[in-house]
């Protein structure tokens, strides 16, 4: 018995010894760009997979704003065993906008890895008014109401379980869609980097959607390139305010220009210990957190 017990504390040593010495082991992003893709990607799903599953993390949620990615998420699983690789659909244009029906054919793609709903992103009505483009665009809601069609997506999304991430929304529509699912039952909610433009969630907000049952979204791409807007003194105190226990840390990389996902996460990780983050919390912000999210507890 000792000497099992032993073996036990042994093991659980090491395990802590490797953890410290690689911070991305258990590591699960949920804001992944990657190739296959209309707009330039730094680097393909399998690459990608491959990488990341090379630098011990557990898990990717592969996303495109235009091309739902379930199917590619079974794919990569096959040619990549031993990573969890999600995928999901973004309800843009491309896809119908605030479409239902997009949802359930994505949640019934094969092997079940369509786990995410992002509600409409560069075709929302706020991206658009606030890029100052002419044309035409989603809409979630209106007069202060969401749209029946925005509540329709809303119930498919409890009916499978599924993700409600929210998108490039305002922040007011934000907070409509997670209390429009919580009422309906969605157990799993996420703001979509919630600072970045065009959410710009105040701190009041995001602990408003963080009290509802929302994870804030906090991504490696609101501090670099050209949607640099934040330091990581901002999000640190943005995450103090809110809560670790209510936040996640994702990378939302992919673009040419900017690292991949796996160093763009340690970068995130580095600068937010610099300024009084611990390695635990950035462990509950990107390991544990994120699992709860997928159900993968």
């Amino acid at each position: 018995m000792k000497t099992l017990l032993a073996l036990l504390l042994a093991l659980g040593t090491a395990m802590t010894s490797l953890a410290q010495e690689n911070p991305l082991a258990g590591v699960i992003d949920i804001h992944v760009h990657c190739a296959p893709d209309s707009t330039a990607r730094s680097i393909d799903a399998l690459d990608l997979a491959r990488l990341a599953k090379s630098r011990g993390m557990r898990g990717l949620v592969l996303k495109n704003h235009y091309e739902p990615t379930a199917s590619l998420a079974y794919v990569v699983r096959k040619e990549v065993p031993g990573i969890e690789v999600f995928g999901g659909v973004d309800l843009n244009l491309s896809v119908g906008g605030m479409n239902p029906s997009a949802v359930e054919h994505m949640a019934a793609t094969t092997g079940g890895f369509g786990r995410f709903v992002w509600m409409s992103t560069f075709d929302s009505e706020a991206q658009v008014r606030y890029s100052k483009q002419d044309r035409p665009f989603v809409r979630v809601s209106q007069n202060g109401q969401l749209l029946p069609e925005t509540k329709q997506v809303i119930a498919v999304i409890a009916q499978h379980n599924l993700v409600l991430a929210t998108g490039h929304p305002t922040p007011e529509e934000a907070l409509l869609m997670i209390r429009e699912g919580r009422n309906q039952g969605v157990k799993h909610m996420v703001v979509t980097h919630a600072m970045i433009a065009p959410i710009h969630m105040s701190d009041a907000q995001m602990l408003e959607a963080a009290k509802m049952g929302a994870y804030i979204e906090f991504v490696y791409n609101g501090l670099i390139g050209s949607y640099k807007e934040f330091t990581f003194k901002d999000y640190a105190r943005a995450i103090r305010y809110v809560g670790v226990e209510h936040c996640i840390l994702a990378s939302d990389m992919g673009q040419p220009a900017n690292p991949l996902h796996p160093d763009g996460l340690l970068a995130l990780f580095d600068g937010l210990k610099k300024e009084g983050i611990t390695e635990a919390e950035i462990n509950r912000m990107a390991k544990e957190n994120p699992a709860r999210l997928l159900g993968l507890e």
